[in-house]
């Protein structure tokens, strides 16, 4: 498969020790285009996104380290019944972010929460997001007008995928008020 985001523009970005590719997934039941993005490009790792890519189960048996429905029990939180079967991701700021392994959309369950958000139409258009999301940091550091970089994102990102700035709780609609508040 070809997919727009490519995995040397990812190490290009972030380094080649700070991404992490999956297993094929096929037979299942993952969505087939999910699978060979996360196999092929795979996840970056920042201070921003905190991939969860350990492979050792840190709860115990009885539960699913992977899947969100043990998981929230775990903690004693309510999980939506639709998102019980989703793939947790990792956290982006302090949003949990999980995938439907069947559609391939991305969701974020931001802390405080009741509920969650969908985020991106698919895992690509995430690694998209926080490829832009990593050049804003830089530009960042290097004192370009934060009002300038948030425009930009949302610019870039929406002509991608818009998904991501449908929900006024959208982790993407915070941090770009956070930087053009000067909270970064």
């Amino acid at each position: 498969m070809r997919f727009t985001v490519t995995s040397a523009e990812l190490i290009e970005v972030y380094g080649l020790g700070h991404i992490t590719c999956f297993p094929h997934q096929c037979g299942t039941g993952v969505d087939a285009r999910t699978g060979a993005f996360l196999a092929s490009v795979g996840l970056p790792e920042s201070v921003v996104f905190a991939a969860r890519t350990d492979v050792e189960d840190p709860y115990g048996p009885g539960v699913d380290a992977i899947t969100l429905g043990t998981r929230f029990e775990h903690y004693g939180l309510r999980c939506p019944e639709e998102s019980r079967q989703w793939w947790a991701l990792g956290y982006l700021f302090t949003s949990l972010l999980a995938l439907d392994p069947v559609s391939g959309r991305v969701y974020a369950f931001p802390e405080g929460a009741l509920g969650h958000v969908e985020l991106h139409r698919d895992v690509e258009s995430l690694v998209f997001a926080l490829i832009e999301l990593r050049k804003v940091e830089i530009d960042h550091d290097d004192g370009v007008s934060p009002e300038e970089l948030a425009a930009r994102f949302r610019d870039i990102v929406g002509r991608f995928d818009p998904t991501g700035f449908d929900d006024e709780e959208s982790p993407w609609n915070r941090a770009m008020e956070e930087l053009e508040h000067g909270i970064w």
